[in-house]
Order: C-alpha cells, then sequence, then structure tokens
C-alpha cells in the first residue's frame, strides 16, 4: 500500500509515520500491510493543497492508494481573523484532494473536528446528529468535509477533539510550560469534551484506510471533562506546584465563540472496525510519562 501524508509534519502527521515505521501503537500493532505500506510525507513546502495544479501533478504523479489530510489551518481565533486563507486550506484545499482521488481511484481520508457542532447540546453528538458550527474555523472543515462527500465516493471523514500528540504545539505542552513559571493560572471550566492523544487518533486511521467501510467516523478519547479538568490533570502528572482556578468563559474572553459541550460518541468506530480509543487520563498519563 502506498499512503501520502499531508501536512505531514504536523502533531497527528508526525504519529502516523511513527507508527507505520514503530510497527504499532501504543495500544497495539498494525496490520503488516500497513507496516511495509510506502509513506509519502509531504508538508506545505512540498504540496500547497489549495493549489488545485499543483495537487494534480503530485497526486498523479505519485498515484496512492490512499491520502490522509492531516493539512488544516487550526487557529480558532486566526480564523476569524483571516477567513480567506481558513476558507482555502479548510474547505478548498479537501476539495481538490477529493476531485483528483476521485480521478485516479484513491481513497481519502479526511481529518475533520468537533466544532462542526453548536456544541450548545447536553449529550454527546452521534456522527448521525446535525452539524451547525459557529465559529469559522467550523464553518470552514464543514464545508471541506461537505467538498469531500461531493466529490470523492472512497472517503473517510474522522472527526476528533482537543487533541495533543508527542510534536507540536497543544495545550498539555502548554500547561506543562506555564505550570513552570506561573504559581497560579485560570482555565475555564464551563467548556467540556474529549481530550485525544494522537498516537490513539492515528491508530485508528490506519485501522480504517485497510477497509472499505467509507463514511463519517468520531473518534476521540473516552469519557469527557472541562479544560478546568484536563489542565488540574496535566500540572498534577507533570508535578507542577501550579494552581489551576476555574473561570468562566465569559471572563476569558476569545476571539472565536468555542462550544460549550461538543463531546463525541464514537459510535460508528464501535459498529465498524472497533473502538479501542483510551480513556482520556490513561492516554494523558501514558503521554506524560513517555515525555518524561
Amino acid at each position: 500500500m502506498k499512503i501520502l501524508i499531508t501536512g505531514s509534519k504536523g502533531q497527528l502527521g508526525n504519529e502516523i509515520q511513527s507508527i507505520i515505521k514503530n510497527g504499532k501503537a501504543e495500544i497495539g500493532v498494525i496490520s503488516e500491510e500497513i507496516k511495509n505500506s510506502k509513506v509519502v510525507a509531504l508538508d506545505i513546502e512540498d504540496l500547497d493543497i489549495t493549489n488545485l495544479e499543483q495537487v494534480k501533478e503530485v497526486i498523479y504523479r505519485e498515484t496512492p492508494d490512499v491520502i490522509i489530510n492531516c493539512a488544516a489551518a487550526t487557529n480558532v481565533d486566526g480564523c476569524e481573523s483571516n477567513q480567506d486563507l481558513a476558507f482555502k486550506i479548510n474547505s478548498i484545499g479537501p476539495r481538490n484532494l477529493a476531485m483528483v482521488c476521485q480521478e485516479v481511484g484513491s481513497k481519502l481520508l479526511q481529518v475533520s473536528t468537533d466544532y462542526v457542532f453548536s456544541g450548545v447540546e447536553s449529550n454527546p453528538r452521534a456522527e448521525f446528529d446535525l452539524t451547525n458550527p459557529y465559529s469559522v474555523y467550523g464553518k470552514t472543515k464543514l464545508m471541506g468535509e461537505d467538498y469531500v462527500r461531493e466529490f470523492s465516493t472512497k472517503y473517510f471523514i474522522v472527526r476528533t477533539a482537543w487533541l495533543y500528540g508527542y510534536v507540536g504545539k497543544n495545550f498539555v505542552y502548554t500547561m506543562m510550560s506555564l505550570g513552570k513559571t506561573k504559581e497560579s493560572i485560570d482555565v475555564v471550566d464551563d467548556q467540556r469534551g474529549n481530550p485525544t492523544n494522537a498516537n490513539d487518533l492515528a491508530y485508528h486511521i490506519l485501522k480504517l484506510i485497510e477497509t472499505e467501510e467509507y463514511g463519517v467516523y468520531h473518534c476521540t478519547g473516552a469519557g469527557e471533562c472541562s479544560w478546568y479538568d484536563f489542565a488540574k490533570l496535566i500540572m498534577e502528572l507533570s508535578e507542577r506546584t501550579c494552581v489551576v482556578n476555574p473561570c468562566s468563559s465569559e471572563e476569558f474572553k476569545t476571539v472565536a465563540k468555542r462550544p460549550e459541550y461538543s463531546s463525541l460518541d464514537n459510535m460508528m468506530l464501535r459498529c465498524t472496525v472497533g473502538d479501542e480509543m483510551r480513556g482520556w487520563k490513561d492516554a494523558l498519563t501514558s503521554f506524560i510519562k513517555n515525555i518524561k
């Protein structure tokens, strides 16, 4: 199998490559087919997914069996101030990949987000629930999903949330860094979701691409918490003395509105290839132990 990864230098792209190279993830081994696959790892300097002609040139040259699109504009507040760029990367990019994948017969796995939902509901969202994003980030990611559905017949759309990995910037590293220099910090306690270890997500992505179980998936860590709960456990596990104080979203203003409740239910995984995602506390404990 030949796997082309876009956005390969990000935390998820790195994790996918690491698992293929090692032949296993933290929660299990991968198949021989995936282990022996040829990986073409491309980042922005190699492939600009917003450029249709460049996408055609690269995909026709490489003719991969599957493309995993990890490229995205993920700065939620930045998307509000630069809507055109967010639309190009999060919407037109997936459209370009989907159109060319359809032409060459490649599978496409598009990584998406919990932000496609409004976050006003009080129970975990399943794949069949209606989307209603508030932020530009959520709206452009949803349009990317729509384009993938419209232009490709062999697709997986995988929504995840609160992602952290060993490479790149994320909430865990930010909290650990603040814990070294601050005596106390304020973290919102009225937004709830599912912290997700990128190693677990990458493992499930690699399970999916071997199959023809096409469709929309949710793939997040098991269990839910608030950002405040998440931050407190990070400080505890990393042995920081920084005190975490709860605050409201009103007190901690952001440019883009965040979902108040964005927990996802991994229903499609359970009903197809199986949901092996670890509980968020176990996955975080393993992560911090490994980086120590």
